[in-house]
């Protein structure tokens, strides 16, 4: 860890009453203590996903239930939340082993992108929704230009079957290769084929998250190769 907890506090503009708390938020499980951030981030996972609904629903009060679950589909994910805990600086105050550091583990997606859940968490667990929310909301606004269906989800992969179809008269297909962790914090690996032939993985919380960001990863190589 390279920064003191407190400089953490004054980015978030919350001073925590039981440090004990943070320190269970930052810490994952490789550094091999009696604790460790999962169950806050199960926590924080739920708290984000509630504060980002009321926000949209308040925001957007003419908007469907279709367009507002798409547009909170585009914020409460792992590379929403990466975004976030980069803006913050989040990895530099994780308590990680050192295999898991050399690794690279600080600048990882899932590993930043739950220890930012399990930090919201923490910070429910001890002062509530309403300062949660603000601190919340307050980092969404700093990190997104607009909140929109348009600025926000794109979907990669009718893109990718437009492309593919142009160009090879194919549609992709999507096949689910592994799935780790448990039943409520699964994770699913998605790979995409082209004419039987495999062009990107991606790891995702849902198959969907998944298939879009493998779709995605297919777009950029295609756009590259023509």
């Amino acid at each position: 860890m390279d920064r003191e907890l407190s400089d953490l506090e004054e980015t978030l503009g919350y001073k925590f009453k039981d440090e004990k708390l943070l320190i269970e938020a930052l810490t994952h499980k490789s550094y091999k203590q009696p604790y460790d951030n999962e169950r806050l981030e199960f926590l924080g996972d739920a708290v984000l996903d509630l504060i980002v609904g009321e926000y949209l629903y308040m925001k957007f009060s003419k908007s469907n239930e279709g367009k507002l679950s798409k547009i909170r589909a585009s914020l409460v994910n792992e590379d929403g939340f990466h975004k976030l805990a980069r803006s913050i600086n989040l990895g530099d105050y994780i308590f990680l082993s050192n295999a898991e550091e050399n690794n690279g583990g600080r600048e990882k997606a899932s590993l930043l992108s739950n220890a930012f859940e399990a930090v919201i968490g923490a910070i429910y667990l001890e002062s509530g929704l309403k300062t949660i929310n603000d601190i919340a909301i307050r980092l969404i606004e700093k990190n997104h230009e607009e909140i929109s269906l348009d600025s926000l989800f794109r979907d990669f992969k009718t893109t990718l079957q437009e492309l593919t179809q142009a160009r090879f008269g194919v549609t992709p297909e999507y096949k689910v290769v592994a799935s780790r962790g448990p039943d409520h914090k699964k994770e699913f690996e998605v790979a995409v084929l082209i004419e039987n032939q495999e062009y990107a993985r991606a790891m995702g919380k849902s198959k969907k998250i998944a298939q879009q960001d493998a779709a995605k990863i297919a777009i950029e190589l295609l756009t590259k190769e023509s």
